[in-house]
């Protein structure tokens, strides 16, 4: 298999995340959905909207979220709601909640390793296209939040986050979601990113921004400050590439903090999710990092 070229620049600027989508020449077409996180209340290090502005309006995005399985601000739409307003996020853009009311969309996967379908929300079908913007950090639970996540836990309903945690236990209880085998989960978030990609046929594209990097997630209220310095920013046409070079940027990094975010990743398996994801097909671990 051919490598993935993973486009890659220094320093991180709301220019510069414009500047590295364009250079994968790549432009999304018709409606397009701009999937990020939103950030807990109380989170510090979620990237702000003002960072992601011009990209935004470079595509002529909607901001798209879904709720959460866990407890917090964003686990009913009318909080949601409300936090989306808070953190600044409707001031600047349409955002769309896409599991905000009616049933969820199934999204099938029959050659899934543990799960073979994922919930999402019903809106995504009103998009032609999407771009997967990413905040890269540790997690507590995936190891670390990247192109995969976003596109798994992020992309799906509430009820879906619940059922990838809980490894296709339908209606299983808030507590059953911490309790389950670990690469098991993380093949389930795997599955999970697969159908996302197959739904949107190639007219999606993956941008890592590693700043702020936590060994906590931003779905955390009270999350470790980052303990390491800024990398950069990451494009590619590749979740599993992207994901993967990344880790491998904070490996060769010499900044003394990166042991604490890969005692994080290695800890949870994290590498576990681009494994599975590879397995799947939708990505290749083999890439070319190229400096712009």
């Amino acid at each position: 298999m051919e490598k993935s070229k993973v486009y890659f620049c220094k320093e991180i600027t709301p220019e510069n995340i414009v500047k590295m989508y364009d250079v994968l020449k790549k432009p999304l077409t018709g409606k397009v959905a701009v999937k990020l996180h939103s950030g807990e209340r109380g989170n510090q290090n979620y990237i702000r909207p003002e960072m992601v502005k011009k990209i935004v309006e470079h595509v002529n995005g909607t901001v798209v979220e879904c709720n959460t399985a866990y407890d917090g601000a964003r686990d009913t739409t009318e909080k949601h709601k409300q936090l989306m307003e808070e953190h600044g996020w409707t001031k600047y853009f349409n955002v769309d909640i896409m599991d905000a009311e009616g049933e969820d969309k199934v999204l099938e996967i029959p050659n899934g390793k543990v799960i073979k379908k994922n919930y999402v929300g019903k809106n995504i079908d009103n998009y032609d296209s999407m771009l997967v913007l990413s905040h890269f950090k540790g997690h507590p639970m995936g190891g670390y939040g990247g192109a995969l996540k976003q596109l798994s836990i992020g992309v799906a309903s509430g009820k879906g986050k619940r059922y990838i945690h809980c490894v296709g236990k339908e209606n299983a209880s808030y507590d059953e979601m911490f309790k389950v085998d670990q690469l098991k989960f993380l093949e389930a978030m795997a599955d999970a990113a697969s159908s996302v990609v197959k739904k949107f046929e190639g007219n999606i594209v993956y941008i890592n921004v590693m700043c702020n990097m936590s060994v906590d997630c931003d779905c955390c209220n009270v999350a470790e400050d980052p303990c390491m310095k800024d990398i950069g920013i990451l494009a590619s046409l590749d979740p599993v590439a992207i994901d993967e070079a990344c880790i491998d940027l904070v490996k060769n990094s010499n900044d003394p903090g990166k042991e604490h975010l890969l005692e994080r990743i290695n800890s949870r398996h994290g590498i576990h999710t681009i494994e599975a994801a590879s397995d799947l097909g939708i990505g290749n671990r083999d890439y070319e990092l190229i400096e712009v």
